[in-house]
């Protein structure tokens, strides 16, 4: 039976005011499940959203709300072209709808048998506030000389050998051979590195392309000669590898060596982060840890531990792995301290607890070009008091 706007706004309401019945909660996604007829799903969500005070609508989902989203979605395209304004609204009704089904998700998972406070909460933008990171990156060539991409000017940055150096706008560095035929023209080593807050594309002289995420290097020559082509990383990179049988592509961290001919993969080797992850999507890789050495299929994770371990894990969800590259923080089943690191790297913010780590878990994503407010704020509504204050997430 279709439930009127007048039921709904009554559901929405207790349900952020957390007065809402378990009975009550369940009759309020069925609903949100069902679309719920269209025009009062909205009435009835934009009356929450306006309950709810937010400056930035959070778009943090977690998989069961995807067809949600693009059920509303759907009906935006059906109906006849809205005015700017009201298209506008629509996605910040799409959005709310989301936090409520992601809250839903978290609840069920942290609390399933507690009952909710009479109590009302409401996520409030943080007065203090960190931009997104953007394009980013400090170029070192093999003289020592320094480049900072995103003050440079579009168009060739220099040239090492036969290797021209070439900035696009779209915050992309391209390696061109100039003369491949020139086996004696020397060979450069160059490093570019991400800061906190930034990332960066590279196009390899052989046309592997590679994406870093923030506080990532990556150290590679200007031309690949011999048997394998090899590069160091640290921090964390995707790779859509040129193939090459004659040539294998490694690439080295501070814990292994991952081996491919030609295939897409992440690798993710921060300092500050227990175990390296190497992720693969198409074709396969190799993964030389000491003398052991472990082949990935598509949808396998090797995780190689501090002391040495090395466990392969199936069917990842490759989509979490490499979210970031796609501009997004997207979490399944975390814990908060992940979400932290993550956040700080991108906001160049360091984290700190003045109590013990938060012991809730996060299923869910947010676009990574909101301003830190907007993350925090989600967070905050489910009791993780955390806010800005310097260039320090404070978290109590």
């Amino acid at each position: 039976m279709k439930t009127s706007g007048q039921r709904l706004a009554y559901l929405f309401d207790s349900y952020y005011k957390k007065t809402a019945t378990l009975q009550e909660r369940e009759e309020l996604f069925a609903a949100i499940n069902a679309g719920a007829g269209d025009d009062e799903l909205s009435e009835a969500i934009r009356q929450a959203w306006d309950e709810l005070h937010l400056d930035t609508p959070p778009l943090f989902s977690g998989s069961k709300t995807e067809s949600i989203l693009n059920n509303i979605l759907s009906a935006e395209k059906a109906a006849p072209k809205p005015r700017k304004t009201r298209f506008l609204w629509r996605r910040f009704t799409a959005a709310a709808a989301v936090l409520v089904v992601l809250s839903y998700g978290v609840y069920q998972y942290l609390q399933p048998n507690k009952i909710v406070e009479n109590k009302t909460t409401k996520v409030k933008p943080l007065q203090h506030d960190a931009l997104p990171g953007g394009n980013k990156a400090l170029l070192t060539l093999a003289d020592g000389k320094t480049i900072i991409l995103d003050n440079a000017n579009n168009g060739t940055l220099a040239k090492q050998g036969t290797t021209i150096i070439d900035k696009k706008a779209n915050g992309q560095l391209v390696y061109n051979m100039a003369n491949i035929a020139d086996a004696n023209a020397p060979i450069s080593i160059n490093t570019i590195a991400t800061p906190r807050g930034g990332q960066y594309q590279i196009i390899l002289p052989d046309g592997t392309k590679v994406w870093l995420n923030a506080a990532s290097s990556l150290r590679f020559p200007t031309r690949f000669t011999g048997s394998s082509r090899e590069v160091e990383i640290t921090g964390e990179a995707y790779f859509e590898v040129t193939k090459n049988e004659k040539m294998p592509f490694h690439v080295k961290t501070n814990r292994a060596v991952v081996e491919v001919l030609g295939t897409h993969f992440n690798v993710m080797a921060y300092d500050d982060e227990k175990t390296m992850k190497t992720t693969l999507l198409e074709g396969a890789v190799n993964i030389k840890n000491g003398t052991a050495i472990n082949r990935l299929k598509p949808g396998q994770q090797a995780q190689i531990y501090a002391g040495g371990a090395t466990n392969i894990t199936s069917d990842i969800d490759v989509e979490e792995e490499t979210a970031w590259k796609n501009g997004m923080f997207q979490f399944n089943d975390v814990n908060v301290d992940v979400i932290f690191r993550q956040a700080a790297r991108w906001y160049d913010l360091d984290v700190v607890y003045k109590g013990d780590v938060p012991a809730k878990k996060f299923t869910g994503r947010i676009s990574r070009n909101v301003k830190a407010s907007s993350l925090l704020a989600i967070l905050n509504y489910f009791d993780i008091d955390a806010k800005i204050e310097g260039k320090n997430i404070v978290v109590k």
